[in-house]
């Protein structure tokens, strides 16, 4: 089950980003910004000394890039999820930094509900790769490097807390009701049923239900 809040460490050589994604993450329920590095040193003991879930790891920095940062943090400790967020977008940045260990992929030209949505996709073991990174990777269809990267990225998967969402509300539960079952605010269950939609790509109820049925989503009890 995902571990709920997610701690996330900011890895990026302008503070200006760091204390941006900190104001943000501080406004979200499910997040914690337990610190900001600007270079791999710093980002490698912060690891060793703190418990950190997501690192966002920018590429281009001075000294060491994130690519070697990621390769470094993902040996060292195998357990944190490594979110790419950064403005190259070509298909060798995108392959390299998947190859180095990184469970996602997206530009920092992102609106921030994707950016945190990628948070707790890879938070959950999951693979996610942003919407304008696939079209990269549609445009580089046949390569070999965009049939490795897309081989290993599967389309975004529901996280355990949309799971249990979904669960919820085939169960007719209202908005109010899943955020008392689930010691959220009600903005935070709205956020995550637009993200179920998205993903499921249905726009009704009735249609959620089918797919979540047919993919084996929700518990046996509601199938009858």
């Amino acid at each position: 089950m995902l571990k709920i809040p997610i701690q996330v460490l900011v890895v990026d050589d302008h503070q200006l980003i760091i204390d941006g994604l900190k104001s943000i993450l501080q406004g979200e329920e499910d997040f914690v910004f337990v610190g900001g590095a600007n270079n791999m040193e710093q980002a490698l003991s912060f690891a060793g000394h703190h418990p950190v879930d997501v690192v966002l790891a920018d590429i281009n920095m001075p000294g060491n890039s994130g690519i070697e940062i990621t390769r470094k943090l993902k040996h060292l400790y195998p357990e944190i999820k490594v979110l790419a967020l950064t403005m190259h977008e070509d298909i060798s940045m995108i392959t390299k930094m998947v190859e180095a260990g990184a469970s996602g992929y997206i530009l920092k030209r992102t609106n921030m509900n994707e950016v945190l949505e990628a948070i707790r996709v890879v938070a959950d073991n999951g693979k996610y790769l942003g919407r304008e990174v696939q079209a990269t990777m549609m445009d580089n269809l046949g390569t070999d490097a965009a049939v490795k990267v897309m081989a290993d990225n599967e389309p975004p998967a529901l996280t355990s807390r949309e799971r249990e969402i979904l669960n919820l509300v085939a169960k007719e539960y209202s908005n109010g009701e899943i955020a008392k079952a689930l010691f959220i605010s009600e903005r935070t269950v709205e956020t995550h049923r637009r993200n179920i939609f998205t993903k499921t790509k249905t726009k009704s109820i009735v249609g959620l239900i089918k797919y979540a049925i047919r993919q084996g989503l929700i518990s046996d009890e509601l199938k009858t």
